[in-house]
């Protein structure tokens, strides 16, 4: 699958609308953002089931804010609309591999299980 262009405007749709989805958070100034781009975009043609999706922080501050982005490029994975995975640099093609291993492999609902039993630990 291509690596698709998320706005304010289609990312909540892309999240919920898919079971995995890689986002790199970008901008065109950023060398290490380009230098990583094609790693993401040939992960992205060896995982077609997994939607990759590219934020350009220039022109989405509003998500870039929203997600506290605090230096680029910054990878994020949401499986089944959960963030599992958040990480600024570049990673190379051995380490996305292995991150995107990982996140097949998580048993979402154990992951569900913790979310629940530290928001009824915070109350």
């Amino acid at each position: 699958m291509a690596v698709i262009e998320l706005s304010q405007h289609n990312f909540d749709a892309v999240v919920q609308g898919n079971d995995i989805v890689l986002v790199d958070f970008w901008a065109p100034w950023c060398a290490p953002c380009r230098g990583f781009a094609p790693i993401f975009e040939a992960a992205a043609a060896k995982y077609p089931d997994i939607v990759f999706g590219k934020v350009n922080t220039d022109a989405e501050q509003e998500l870039g804010s929203f997600f506290q982005i605090r230096s680029i490029p910054t990878l994020m994975i949401f499986r089944q609309q959960i963030g599992i995975f958040s990480q600024a640099g570049s990673l190379p093609a051995n380490a996305l591999e292995e991150v995107i291993t990982q996140a097949l492999a998580l048993d979402m609902d154990e992951v569900r299980r913790e979310i629940a039993q530290e928001q009824s630990a915070a109350h």
